[in-house]
Parts: structure tokens; sequence; C-alpha cells
């Protein structure tokens, strides 16, 4: 097993501070003081942001389960308080507690997004010192809500899944094994039929929650300001919208995104991308959005993650976005980057499967679960390949169905040849599959049928991954006044006599996957991102605060 962050780069991890950094920072805080035994911060609790000490010591400490606490690092002078929660005002993952009197100074959240802009190189080593605390959260998982139910149920993995796709630490104990799962089921009266439950940092308990209430029980998901107009309103967290708010915060726009689901998109879900720029030795696509939005909350965007956009409509200070739990977003320009969902299959049991057995994402959640096994994977994408690739270093075999003739027409040189390379990868081409068997929610079976020559084959597969491509996530946009192609993506620019990236409506934008002609990579993804702030700068330099209350003739 590979040595942990707090092993490999404690140093980088829990920094200790010059005299001459701590004075430079002085002015961000304001002083503080606590007593020897005091709670500074409790896990569950918004901390008061980052604490500085000057003198005395703080033990840092997680809850290890059953009222047992862990100590992470006890913090001495020069030393910093906080993690990634601190840079956007969300509640502690760890408790804090003075372990002898204490004298520091408090930097609150907005005040530490100006260090970081203001004092360049200080601001770095801050940074990188949050990312990789939180990173060590995520490798301990000791941390944040715990989820308690069956290991392969289908709301365990989807609970685990959003957590771990929302960067969040958490831990995951198996109810019908786990001792300290029988005992907290036993504590709270817990009948079977409500797992999985989630226990919050605040003591809350969830009975088999939504994605929504579980974010917001853990103040991952906020109540939106009603009275504030923003800049721009972003719907879409995937590469283009992550770009959008990395630019266009960091040049002044107050930015607000929104996504259904968790940052990354369809990007997030590559195992390993190998041809982005800048990575040689690759990078996860989860890695790679995850810098991306903690990027995007240095320069102070407000993340309303999950929340789904459902309607947009003009209002008399721009655009007003209606959004779940009957909120809404106003702001003076908008930028459609919801992208793309998955494409299912046309079997008609399919989603009896879903969620445990059938899976539209290839992380370590569900490597652990097919591991030793033989799995199916359908499709001849990149992400399909890196998905199979990824997949091989776990199970026993990957069958990798596809439809066409050869993965060279549609797949990168590079993963053809790796795939080729790997021995317990089988391809099978001009293949499809046409029925999936089993019970009570669980695959049994897979039969797949061979195109050309009619021969059907049945293996004893308990796990199939989906890679078969996506469709314009634009159902939400049927009643907005947003024009589309044939195909359901938002036409642009001179396809509709429009500024570049415009919609049919002026001061919508379009970019990503979500836009008709756009180039489907990620890197092209990013550049539309960058690209279309410009077009928001002269859209709001016009003096187009209030936007028109009519769609464009087409």
């Amino acid at each position: 097993m590979a040595p942990s962050t707090l092993v490999t780069r404690r140093d980088q991890m829990f920094p200790t501070l010059a005299e001459a950094d701590i004075d430079r920072m002085r002015r961000f805080g304001e002083a503080s003081a606590y007593a020897a035994g005091e709670h500074i911060v409790r896990a569950g609790d918004v901390a008061p942001g980052l604490i500085v000490l000057l003198s005395g010591k703080v033990d840092i400490t997680q809850d290890g389960g059953l009222g047992r606490r862990e100590t992470i690092v006890t913090h001495g002078p020069g030393s910093f308080v906080g993690e990634l929660a601190q840079l956007s005002a969300r509640p502690s993952l760890v408790n804090a507690e003075a372990a002898e009197p204490v004298e520091a100074f408090v930097i609150p959240a907005q005040r530490l997004r100006d260090l970081m802009v203001q004092e360049a190189n200080l601001g770095e080593r801050i940074m990188r010192a949050l990312i990789l605390r939180r990173v060590g959260l995520l490798e301990s998982g000791s941390s944040g809500p715990v989820i308690i139910g069956p290991a392969g149920n289908g709301d365990t993995l989807r609970l685990q899944g959003f957590l771990a796709r929302s960067g969040q630490p958490h831990r995951a104990l198996d109810s019908d094994s786990d001792p300290c799962a029988k005992t907290l089921i036993e504590r709270f009266h817990v009948d079977p039929h409500h797992l999985p439950i989630v226990l919050c940092p605040d003591g809350k308990l969830l009975r088999n929650p939504g994605e929504k209430e579980l974010a917001r029980c853990i103040g991952l998901l906020r109540p939106i300001d009603a009275t504030k107009v923003y800049d721009v309103a972003i719907v879409g967290a995937g590469p283009a919208g992550l770009a959008a708010a990395v630019y266009a915060a960091s040049e002044g726009l107050s930015t607000i995104v929104l996504d259904c689901r968790a940052f990354g998109g369809q990007a997030g879900a590559s195992s390993r991308i190998e041809n982005y720029l800048g990575f040689p030795t690759g990078i996860s696509g989860m890695a790679l959005m995850a810098r991306a939005y903690n990027q995007a909350q240095k320069f102070g965007v407000e993340m309303v993650i999950p929340d789904e956009a459902k309607l947009l409509s003009g209002a008399s200070d721009g655009y007003r976005l209606d959004v779940g739990d009957d909120e809404s977003v106003r702001a003076r320009t908008v930028v459609i980057a919801s992208g793309a969902r998955y494409r299912r299959l046309d079997i008609a049991n399919l989603a009896q499967f879903e969620g445990a057995c059938v899976h539209y994402w290839a992380s370590p959640i569900e490597a652990r679960l097919c591991a030793g096994q033989e799995v199916a994977l359908v499709g001849a994408g990149n992400s399909a390949g890196q998905a199979a690739v990824y997949l091989a270093s776990h199970v026993r075999k990957v069958a990798l169905l596809a439809r066409g003739r050869s993965l060279d027409a549609t797949m990168s040189r590079y993963l053809v040849e790796r795939i080729k390379a790997q021995p317990n990868i089988e391809v099978l081409t001009e293949t499809e599959v046409e029925a999936l068997d089993g019970d009570e929610g669980n695959l049994g079976t897979i039969r797949w049928r061979h195109r050309a020559s009619g021969e059907e084959t049945t293996r004893p597969i308990r796990h199939l991954f989906l890679f078969i491509g996506a469709d314009p996530n634009t159902d939400w946009l049927a009643q907005c006044n947003v024009a589309l192609d044939a195909k359901g993506f938002v036409r642009t620019g001179s396809d509709i006599e429009s500024g570049l990236m415009e919609t049919s409506r002026s001061g919508v934008f379009a970019i990503g996957d979500v836009r008709s002609g756009s180039v489907k990579r990620v890197a092209a993804a990013v550049g539309e991102g960058a690209q279309v702030v410009a077009a928001l700068h002269a859209y709001l330099a016009r003096g187009n605060a209030v936007a028109p209350q009519t769609a464009r003739r087409i």
C-alpha cells in the first residue's frame, strides 16, 4: 500500500509560517484568544475562519466512531487551523480544541480569499496546505458523514458516489457485517427497511436521503440569497462551466454556479485523461475537476450543488432561474453549460439493475464492488476505453462490447494500443447486449448477440458498465425560448444571427457539450468556458443590465 499524503507531504500539509509571513497576514484577520480546553471548532459547525496561532497549542481531531476521537495533528505557534471548508465558510470536518491558552488571529472566508489574491506566494502555500489537508481527510476515511447500509445496496452506492464525486470525506459501514454499524442501528432504533441511513457530523440522522437532503445536512448546499443579482449564473459544473466560473470570477464578475448532480460533469467520470495539455503523466478526470472546483472557490464563486435549474425567464434586472425547493437565482447574464446526460440501453428491465449492478461511472467504489469478478462494458469512445483499462487492474476480466467493426474509428490510438496490451480485456466488436437477467435487483447473467452472425452468448456477469455516449441535457429549456437544433443542442452564434456563443436570447450564452457544433473534448470545453467571459464583458459593457423580455426571431 502506498504511503499516505500525511506521511509523504506532511511539511506542506502543516507548514510553520515565518514571522514575516504572519505579519503580512495580520491585516486580513482579527485578534482572538482561547482558554485551555476550549472547543474552538466542532465538526459540523461553521468555523470562524482560518485561525493563525501566535502562541499556545491546538489539537485537531476527527471522530473515529462510537465516541472515539483520533488526533490528526497538534498545531503550535506559526501554524494555522483550517482546511478547504474554511475557503467557502462550509461546516468543519474536524474538531479543534485548545490544548493550552491560545493567542491567535482569525481570517474569515472572504478575507482569506482576498489574501489568496493579494499575497500570491503566501496564498499558494496556504492553498496547497488546505488542499492536502482535504486529501488527507479523504484518505483517512474517518471524517464527515457516516453511511450505514448493505455494501452492495443501490442506495448505499448512490450516496457513496455522490459524496465521492463531491470531494467530501465520509465513511461507509456495512450494516450486515460491521459491529459499529450494528451498534448504531440499535442505538437509533432503525428498521432495516429504512437503510441506508446517514449520520451527519452535527449528529442529525437521515433515513435513505436524497442527494439534496444530504447536501443540506452537511452544509454543502446552502440557501440562495434571493435579494442578490449576480453578474452571471452558470448552469452546469463540468469543464466548460467551471472554466467560465474561474475566468469570470477572477475578472471581477459576481458568479454563481448550479449543477443538479456534482461538479465535474462527464469528464469527472474519466479514470485517467492522458491527452490533456500540460499533464504528461496523465490525470484522473475527478482530480482535474476538483482542482477547477477549488480554484473557482478561491475566487469567490458561489456553488449551488446539487440543485437543478428548472426554468429560465426574463426579469427586470436580467434573468431569473427557478431552481428546486421554490428558490430562484437572479442574474444579469446566464451561461448554459448543462452538458449531456448518459444514454441508456433500450432494454426493458434495465432500471431494475441500475445503481447496484448497472453503472455509468467507473470509480474506486465500483472497482471495489467488482474486485476479482468478470464485468461487461459497453462503449467504443475514449470514456469507455479509459474505464476498461482502469477496471482491468481490479477485476478478473473485462468484456468490452462495441457495435462497430473496430475501436480505431472512435477511440484515441493510445487507448486502443493499451487495451490490446491488457491480457484480461476481451474486445467483442459488432456486438450488442440483448438481455439482462437476475433476481431482486441483482444482475445474474448478460446475453449479447453478434450483429453479423446472429450468434448469441450468455455469461454469468453481475456488473455492467455503460459508456455509450450522451444526449444534450436541455429538457429544462423546453419552455425558455432558447432555440435548439434537431438533436436538442443549443443553437448559438451565426447559426441564429447572434453573437459568439450567444443563444436566441440576448445575454444568454451556451458553451461546452450542450452547444450545437461544439467539439466534444475536455480541452475544447475549457476553451469555450474561457472564451465566453469576453462575450459576457462585452454584453455587460453595453449597459445590458436588463435583459430583453422577448426572444429573437429565428
